[in-house]
């Protein structure tokens, strides 16, 4: 058996410097493992702006639209904890790798789909590649990194989400702009390809293998009831605005309740057994978790959701083109790089306010955004709306670097695992959540046949929905509990 099979979780690389950071053969490994992270939430964002064109090329309906954004971040959201867990069982490094080839391969279908139900297909795919990849990573740096090394390597782990999501508009518009091979919308996933390989070679070159103490096993039934229960929640949301809300979409919702209380009954059962459930339910007893997963799920369904109907009304309602959007969408990448990059400053000072102050900017610039829209109506020039994308990226910066570490200092360190892995499935679910909820207001709002006017009345009932979600976020982070230095 090779030395890498019997390395310890605790010893996953050669001797490191006192200071935490890696040795200097490693200095990659950082950069490498966040590539990871960053080109999976970069395709999360990336389809926004592509959306329009891929709609007119494959005769897409508004629901198959939908699927195209929330079908990725459900079966994103329903694989991470057992993605986590099978990176326990067999090696962190090999899923991470794993996971790569196989979001390479969904990129490559993607990019070749030639109707609607087929890329729905391949989005669902690269859902499930990317909860191969992505709980591989914070597990990676955690055994690789330690002291003040390991809390700059979680900001940048943050860092990376939040630039991939605000730039990801900007990146899809100039390769649409660029039309690499006429290739048009396809290319915003054909990118994937070299760049997974390069990330894969990487891998395979300087991060090292880590495995779990235990072996703990795989929880099948868990993973098959919380599953369904998942898929129950989002389906009626996507679909039930399309069919007028037939009666399937409620007995749905109804399945959704009964097979969460069974998934918590099974998950109760394994534990008592002395087994290893998919979710410790007694973090749940825990009010900073519990309140912690709430502002998580509550901030990133106003992520993906604000993304996408800012994108459908600069497009199809102003008449952008990809790269006209992706540039305004740029405005909101100044703010957001200008707080994030002294998140932890701000962090340090403000304490579990400093969520509520980004929620509040959040708010703000979407005010601003929507009073802007509706004065612009069919005419006026659209840079009048970059005030109100500066200020609402500002609030983002502000939220997002710091969410998981504020919460995660709360919770008992007991469940600090398990812990991590269930925040960031809610923040799959919240985004998947958050499409259907504002498809439903949306395309309401719209009406049957759109025109300019209807666009920008169909985006202010969207910032109304954005704007409480914001609000909520700002009440939730006061129930945090107090640290000892009692912010």
């Amino acid at each position: 058996m090779s030395t890498e099979t019997n390395r310890s979780p605790a010893t996953p690389s050669p001797p490191t410097p006192t200071d935490g950071s890696p040795a200097a053969p490693h200095r990659l490994i950082l950069p490498t493992v966040l590539a990871g992270v960053f080109i999976t939430t970069l395709d999360f964002f990336i389809v926004n702006v592509a959306i329009p064109s891929l709609q007119t090329d494959l005769g897409a309906s508004a629901s198959a639209i939908e699927w195209v954004v929330a079908g990725f971040g459900l079966a994103y959201g329903v694989g991470l904890i057992t993605g986590g867990r099978l990176g326990d069982l067999y090696g962190r490094r090999r899923m991470f790798l794993l996971g790569l080839g196989l979001f390479t391969v969904a990129s490559l279908l993607c990019g070749v789909a030639q109707t609607g139900g087929f890329l729905i297909f391949s989005r669902v795919l690269q859902g499930l590649a990317a909860a191969m990849l992505a709980p591989q990573v914070l597990a990676l740096l955690g055994t690789i990194f330690t002291g003040a090394a390991r809390l700059k390597v979680f900001a940048g782990y943050g860092l990376a989400m939040g630039l991939a999501a605000v730039f990801g508009q900007l990146i899809g518009g100039l390769l649409i702009e660029a039309d690499i091979a006429g290739w048009g919308w396809r290319s915003c996933f054909l990118v994937n390809l070299p760049f997974c390989l390069f990330i894969m070679f990487l891998t395979l070159r300087v991060v090292p293998e880590s495995r779990a103490e235990g072996r703990p096993k795989l929880d099948l039934l868990g993973v098959v009831v919380i599953t369904l229960a998942l898929v129950a929640l989002v389906l009626p949301l996507i679909e039930g605005r399309e069919h007028d809300w037939p009666l399937w979409t409620w007995l749905s919702f109804a399945a959704f309740a009964v097979l969460t209380a069974v998934f918590v009954a099974v998950e109760r059962s394994i534990a008592a057994k002395g087994g290893s459930p998919l979710v410790n339910i007694a973090m749940f007893g825990d009010r900073a978790f519990v309140v912690g997963l709430a502002c998580q799920v509550v901030f990133w369904i106003g992520q993906a959701s604000f993304f996408l109907v800012l994108a459908l009304y600069m497009q199809a309602g102003r008449g952008l083109s990809a790269l006209e959007a992706g540039l305004l969408f740029a405005a909101i990448g100044a703010g957001y790089m200008y707080t994030s990059m002294n998140a932890t400053k701000f962090a340090a000072k403000l304490g579990r306010q400093v969520l509520a102050v980004g929620a509040l900017l959040m708010a703000a610039g979407l005010i601003v955004l929507g009073v802007t829209a509706a004065q612009l109506g069919a005419g006026g020039h659209t840079a009048w709306l970059i005030p109100g994308l500066v200020i609402d990226g500002a609030g983002m910066g502000l939220a997002v670097a710091p969410l998981a570490s504020t919460v995660l200092a709360r919770v008992n360190p007991q469940y600090a695992g398990s812990a991590s892995g269930v925040l960031t499935t809610g923040l799959q679910i919240g985004n998947s959540i958050g499409v259907a909820v504002i498809g439903v207001i949306f395309y309401n709002a719209l009406g049957e046949r759109p025109d300019t006017s209807a666009y920008a009345h169909a985006f202010d009932m969207g910032i109304i929905f954005l704007v409480a979600v914001a609000a909520t976020l700002a009440l939730l982070v006061q129930a945090l509990p107090r640290t000892n230095a009692g912010k």
